[in-house]
């Protein structure tokens, strides 16, 4: 509801008690209706107010502006002489409250109809707002055309008008709108200039210490403009007025102020109500525990600068521990001071869920730290499903609101330089332990982010484990661990969600920890644990489309790097043909995944790949790529019911005229479901021997047929790979050949 234009509303408020606001507030009003003679009315609205204006005016109020606002009966029949009380210096006067018995608290939909009232009969109204900005300062101040902001020359509460104005400015009230007085000046405190630059605010007018007139009029209750006009303290006052009304009043009337909005009661302490929470407990969006959340964490926003203390931790274990204590103990306060009686349980709950939505991930954080949960999926602030066990459910926890959700990809992306916005609305990026992350927004999502986070195990999965998971057969990881060692080159094949990158965690743990091993990946997940090991990342385009490092450039430069391995996290367009190229010049042992179904399926994926290198090369050229430089492809599945399986462990033999030839080794074979719809099947040997038994064998090394072989091993012990003991008989290269 917007005021009648022609009035003119200037708010007083100050950032500390014991300024002057109040004395400055009348006689403000005084020096306006004397010097302009035009309808002027003074409202007292200090939530602090015990009939303070009475005093300083000397008026005792026909009507209180508690008593209007509470009452049912229509104004608009009443007149006005018996509402508002008159006073000899030319001005009205609406007191707040009749002495200290009575405590000033309405509604502000009831003040938004008493000031459109007003309005209608004056000119100017100065309202006096008090220090604590709650919901009834806020119906006044989202009228308002302008605020004037009463201080004084003393540090400590220049610091408080501070924390008013970043306040204000939290509310969404232009800084135009501020206009600021210093009061009780004299030549022995701060500077004008040096408390401009401090709040960012030039001083409208400065107004003289004068101890004296101000006692002597306070203790005759009348306004010293009106008594005593001619002295220097009064002229100031009278300046100020030729200031506001001499053009930045009307200037003013053109800026754009918040949109009113309902606010809820005042919280504990008379704290100050952000608009967008206003609106959210009118339209009933949010429950009373989440608008309390809302308020703890606007209000910690207000008190502490967030993004300057992230950026100051870094990367600092140490001082990322002492900022989280100092926040969560800020928090505590803030959460003692808006709900004072909140259960010790309930407490401690708002105060872990406020410092993990202002330092962490919000909601995100517990679903991380479930060990149970490998992949979370939000469709929007209010859909977050995770899997669990292999399957995929809806998980009740939502985000409150689709900026909130935003603000928390951008915190992902923006430590690793990487950007999320119109221009670029999607991007990949990875969490600090190695989880990968893939964020979408608007307009590409149309309703609201869409943020994946694909979990991985601290320190991966151990061949122990895989065996345990029920996803591999010891004999199929001692192949992969013999090939591994002996430098065989692996394409690991697999849809998405299939655990491609997990299994090639896996594997990368047989590689031999002398060896230097180069990773290159879009976004760094990959857990080597040898000891000499690059990792190298990719790094989109700049805001101008620059600059930007892709997989190929890595991998070229790579190869300069003097690799014994390259491990490539995945390949997905032209950068096939370097990585082939990579196996097929010396880098044996390098490994890589791609998204594909079956074995065969993942030649012809290459294949594709390769043609998206940009060269013309004749299909003939490229399957000879392929098989010269893969020696195994691996395939994992992820099954229906949710379990994730190598269902295929198949050599690169070699070309037979134009076709790539294959030759599996192992495989899975289901066979049917349990009770609880969980897959039965069996993994097999298919007895088939590598090719490259034989090199292995020349190599020194050794590959126990047994691992080849569908029978239950023997008590013996575990093979391993590697040279024979010195002195040991060498061992007789086994012909390639079926083993039953």
């Amino acid at each position: 509801m917007a005021i009648n234009p022609q009035c003119n509303l200037i708010a007083v408020v100050g950032g500390k008690g014991g300024v002057g606001k109040s004395v400055f507030a009348a006689n403000f009003t005084a020096a306006l209706a004397m010097e302009l003679r035009q309808p002027t009315l003074l409202i007292d609205c200090d939530t602090k107010s015990v009939g303070d204006q009475n005093i300083i005016t000397g008026l005792k109020p026909l009507k209180t502006l508690r008593e209007l606002a509470n009452t049912t009966q229509s104004l608009n029949s009443t007149p006005l002489q018996s509402i508002v009380t008159p006073h000899p210096g030319g001005f009205s006067y609406l007191g707040a409250v009749r002495g200290p018995e009575e405590i000033l608290n309405v509604s502000p939909e009831n003040l938004g109809k008493l000031l459109d009232f007003f309005a209608r009969s004056f000119k100017f109204i100065v309202v006096d707002l008090g220090n604590d900005m709650g919901p009834m300062q806020h119906a006044f101040l989202q009228e308002a055309t302008a605020i004037t902001i009463v201080s004084t020359p003393e540090i400590l509460v220049v610091q408080q008008t501070q924390r008013l104005i970043n306040d204000l400015l939290t509310q969404t009230y232009p800084k135009e709108m501020f206009q600021l007085v210093l009061n009780k000046y004299s030549n022995s405190g701060l500077t004008p200039q040096v408390i401009g630059q401090h709040l960012g605010l030039n001083p409208l007018a400065l107004i003289p210490a004068d101890e004296v007139t101000s006692s002597a009029s306070l203790a005759a209750s009348k306004p010293f403009v009106v008594v005593n006009p001619k002295s220097p303290l009064s002229a100031a006052y009278f300046d100020v007025v030729r200031k506001l009304t001499g053009g930045v009043l009307q200037k003013l009337k053109t800026v754009q102020r918040p949109k009113p909005a309902p606010a809820p009661a005042a919280a504990s302490g008379g704290g100050g109500t952000d608009p967008a929470i206003a609106a959210a407990t009118a339209s009933g969006q949010y429950d009373a525990k989440t608008l309390l959340k809302l308020r703890v964490h606007s209000e910690l926003i207000r008190t502490i600068d967030l993004k300057k203390i992230l950026a100051e931790a870094g990367d600092n274990e140490n001082k990322e521990k002492e900022m989280r204590a100092k926040t969560q103990r800020d928090i505590g306060l803030i959460v003692d001071k808006e709900a004072p009686d909140l259960a010790r349980d309930e407490r401690q709950k708002l105060v872990k869920d406020v410092l993990e939505e202002a330092l962490g991930l919000g909601p995100l954080e517990d679903m991380l730290a479930d060990p149970a949960i490998s992949e979370i999926m939000v469709n929007g602030a209010n859909k977050i499903f995770v899997e669990k066990g292999g399957k995929v459910q809806l998980s009740g926890i939502k985000f409150t609101s689709n900026d909130h959700l935003r603000r928390i990809i951008e915190r992902i992306v923006t430590p690793l330089g990487r950007q999320i916005n119109n221009a670029t609305p999607y991007v990949d990026a990875r969490l600090k332990d190695g989880s990968r992350v893939n964020a979408v927004i608007e307009p590409l999502a149309l309703d609201g982010p869409a943020l994946t986070i694909r979990k991985f195990k601290k320190g991966g999965i151990n061949p122990e484990k895989y065996i345990e998971f029920g996803s591999a057969t010891k004999n199929m990881l001692d192949f992969l661990k013999i090939a591994v060692e002996y430098g065989y080159n692996v394409v690991i094949s697999g849809g998405t969600g299939s655990g491609k990158t997990s299994l090639l965690n896996m594997i990368s743990q047989f590689i031999p920890a002398h060896e230097r091993v180069i990773t290159v990946e879009d976004a760094a997940e990959l857990q080597m644990m040898q000891e000499h090991v690059v990792r190298l990342e990719t790094r989109p385009p700049s805001m101008e489309g620059t600059n930007a490092v892709t997989i190929r450039d890595l991998i070229k430069n790579a190869l300069r790097m003097r690799p014994d391995r390259i491990v490539v996290g995945e390949t997905r367009d032209g950068a096939a043909l370097d990585m082939l190229q990579a196996m097929n010049t010396g880098h044996d042992g390098s490994m890589t995944t791609t998204h594909a179904n079956s074995p065969r399926e993942c030649l012809a994926r290459l294949e594709t790949l390769v043609m998206m290198s940009g060269l013309d090369l004749p299909v003939s050229a490229i399957r000879q790529q392929i098989a010269g430089a893969v020696d195994l492809i691996v395939q994992i599945v992820r099954l229906s019911d949710g379990s994730r399986k190598i269902i295929s462990i198949t050599e690169v033999v070699g070309m037979q005229g134009d076709v790539v030839t294959l030759a599996e080794i192992f495989k899975y074979k289901e066979t049917g479901y349990d009770k609880n719809r969980k897959i039965i099947g069996q993994f097999q040997s298919t007895g088939t021997v590598p090719s490259f038994a034989q090199e292995i064998k020349d190599k020194g090394g050794h590959i126990p047929m047994e691992i080849f072989s569908n029978e239950a091993p023997k008590a013996a012990p575990a093979p391993t790979a590697g040279a024979p003991k010195p002195g040991a008989p060498a061992t007789p290269a086994p012909p390639v050949k079926k083993v039953g």
